[in-house]
């Protein structure tokens, strides 16, 4: 048997003459003399090894074998009309998904109205936010639940990153504790206080843990999971605290306040991971250019 190896063209050619039933009309909606159009017709049929059309000097009808390919041929037209429209809707942001990971301060703070941009952006693509923290995020982009992943430092040599941004940290002491009136504290300066931290599983404490002024301040035993429970614990005069500034909504209550620390070295990266090796969707790459240029304003807690 012949192998059957026909091109886009040849599909085009049996369409069109199973639907205008005409030599001449034929080969002139494909551009194609009409002995070339009938050549073209004639190899398809010889590859087959069945007759598709019926010729007769008055007209052309379809065989019984050209009724079944043309109505096979017209559900795969159909079918391929629809993927490109699909693929173009795709490719233009017209339609889609596309999910992040991101700490939960970053969730808070900065997702929301970037999210509510998107959608004025792109109502039809939907959004899917983790706020989680950041050993659960990487977990996530790592079994590609999700599509990029915003977290801050560690070791992310598995994947493609880049900085957004860095925050600065700031002290959290209650709003009568003497340092609440200076215009900004140092580390050196926090000698002899007694320092609440977040617990060693957080990506803050895992940051602080590597400046050597910070493990030289006194801590306190309390070490929580939560900044709600920090919060709590400073404002009953249990200790201070050191939080990068995303965290500040925190500790917008009575009786706190926040200053800056003016330690220009202890600043956290905000970081913008991805997979490797790996492409982003349309939609996923839109997202990533909007995080690039979208303004981050935190307002902090005096």
């Amino acid at each position: 048997m012949k192998s059957i190896n026909w091109s886009a063209s040849d599909l085009e050619a049996f369409s069109a003459l199973a639907q205008t039933r005409h030599f001449t009309r034929a080969a002139e909606r494909c551009h194609l003399s009409q002995s070339a159009f009938s050549q073209k017709i004639r190899r398809m049929e010889d590859s087959l090894g069945a007759r598709l059309f019926e010729r007769s000097t008055r007209q052309v009808s379809l065989t019984p074998e050209g009724e079944v390919f043309a109505e096979d041929v017209l559900r795969i037209e159909g079918e391929l009309r629809q993927a490109l429209a699909q693929l173009r809707d795709l490719a233009q942001c017209r339609t889609g998904r596309v999910a992040v990971a991101a700490l939960p301060s970053v969730a808070a703070v900065w997702m929301p109205a970037l999210i509510a941009r998107w959608r004025a952006l792109h109502p039809q693509v939907t959004v899917t936010l983790h706020d989680t923290l950041a050993h659960a995020g990487l977990a996530l982009l790592r079994e590609g639940r999700v599509d990029l992943a915003i977290t801050a430092g560690g070791d992310l040599r598995e994947f493609d990153t880049e900085v957004l941004m860095t925050e600065p940290y700031w002290l959290v002491c209650r709003a009568d504790h003497p340092l609440a009136a200076r215009e900004a504290v140092t580390l050196a300066g926090l000698v002899g206080e007694e320092v609440i931290h977040l617990s060693r599983g957080s990506s803050v404490r895992q940051h602080l843990e590597h400046v050597p002024q910070v493990q030289g301040l006194r801590a306190s035993p309390l070490e929580v999971e939560h900044l709600a429970t920090l919060a709590a614990l400073v404002a009953q005069g249990l200790g201070v605290t050191l939080v990068p500034e995303l965290t500040l909504f925190h500790f917008r209550q009575a009786g706190l306040a926040a200053v800056p620390l003016d330690e220009p070295s202890l600043a956290r990266p905000i970081v913008l991971a991805r997979r490797k090796g790996r492409a982003l969707s349309a939609a996923a790459q839109a997202f990533q250019a909007l995080l690039r240029e979208a303004p981050l304003a935190v307002r902090p807690v005096r």
